[in-house]
């Protein structure tokens, strides 16, 4: 028997690697002949380098860049060996666990250390990018990271602007006189999975900006600041369109991208799903198994393993899948694909005790040892 394991993250435990190797494991106690390959995935969020990475054969390069504070921060992102593709996760250097909670401030966190890593990637030979936005502590539009890449940003007296979403209640200007020149042969592709436009009731202050620090009256501030900034994106970029879906992305970053840098935004586990070449390993795979940390219903929104089986299906392949903890609406998972699903807790303990990686693998590596046991005593009547 030939399995594909296509397993994402169990957050907090395991990566997408490490819960494939698990279930592995699991799967060759009980089966020792059985064909077991293990393919990392990931839905464009956390993760997304590492199930690329270490599924394509690239590696990871360290780098110092500004983080969402302004302090330095050490981000990794990966490079790809076909083509220098570069795969970048924006909360690497942005992200909002990189904010400790007393300090969650929008009004100066800043994007400036994704255009670092964009620079850096460029410098290594890289000109195309895929580059998940998940999870941004910053409300600035982009400005920090396009600034980084030589984009100018002034105030009335022609004087460069603050970092922060605060930068942008002075912005009265935009110069690209010094755009990095490499930018015009980049190709990038962006992982979004939020439909939220730049600015108003659905836009990203409104929605995005309490978790990461903003009072009702920034909300309020941050949005006006956002549309004024729209209105003069478009006097350079005609094409900008701030009602576009995903434009709320990373509290604007998804603007950013497609106005100024002429990118795409994408479903995440699309764009994972393609790079990794997913159908092609199912298509030759007699059994498929995925999952996540936790099972429910959101599961078949846009998730990882909504994607690895819905390309399951397409080939009429049978798919299970394993996770930490599942909720009462998992079920609605086994109406588009996934088979059979199984959690892996095998006694009663703490959240804490649960997602501890070394008992988080063994659980995930007993549960598929006892359904492949299963498997093969069906196989036999």
């Amino acid at each position: 028997m030939k399995i594909l394991v296509a397993i994402d993250s169990f957050k907090g435990s395991l990566s997408s690697l490490q819960a494939g190797e698990a279930v592995k494991s699991g799967i060759l106690k009980a089966a020792p002949s059985a064909d077991v390959q293990v393919s990392p995935v990931a839905d464009g969020g956390e993760g997304t380098v590492e199930a690329l990475v270490y599924g394509m054969g690239g590696h990871l390069r360290s780098v110092t860049v500004t983080g969402p504070t302004g302090n330095p921060v050490t981000a990794q992102y990966g490079i790809l060996p076909m083509d220098g593709t570069a795969i970048i996760e924006m909360a690497a250097a942005a992200g909002l666990p990189l904010v400790p909670k007393a300090d969650r401030n929008p009004f100066f966190t800043t994007t400036r250390g994704v255009g670092e890593l964009i620079c850096d990637a460029i410098s290594q030979k890289c000109r195309r990018f895929l580059i998940g936005i998940g999870g941004s502590a910053s409300n600035d539009g982009g400005l920090g990271m396009l600034q980084a890449l030589g984009f100018d940003f002034l105030d009335s007296d022609g004087t460069s602007v603050p970092l922060g979403a605060i930068g942008l209640s002075v912005l009265s200007e935009i110069s690209t006189i010094q755009v990095l020149p490499e930018l015009k042969d980049c190709q990038i592709r962006i992982a979004c999975d939020v439909n939220n436009p730049l600015c108003g009731e659905h836009g990203c202050s409104t929605v995005f900006g309490p978790q990461k620090g903003a009072t009702p009256e920034m909300v309020i501030e941050m949005d006006s600041w956002l549309c004024r900034f729209a209105e003069l994106t478009k006097r350079h970029f005609p094409n900008s369109d701030p009602d576009y879906p995903g434009s709320g992305a990373a509290g604007g970053l998804g603007f950013a991208f497609m106005s100024f840098l002429n990118a795409s935004l994408e479903p995440g586990i699309r764009i994972i799903l393609e790079e990794t070449q997913l159908e092609n390993k199912i298509q030759t795979a007699d059994l498929i198994v995925t999952g996540e940390g936790r099972l429910d219903a959101q599961t078949m929104m846009g998730k990882a393993p909504s994607g690895v089986a819905a390309l399951a299906k397409k080939h009429s392949k049978p798919v299970l899948a394993f996770a930490g903890s599942v909720s009462p609406e998992a079920s609605v998972c086994n109406i588009p694909g996934i088979d059979a699903f199984f959690p892996i807790l095998r006694n009663i303990c703490t959240l804490e005790e649960a997602m501890q990686p070394e008992v988080a693998a063994q659980n995930l590596s007993d549960a598929a040892e006892q359904v492949f046991r299963l498997i093969n005593v069906l196989q036999k009547l």
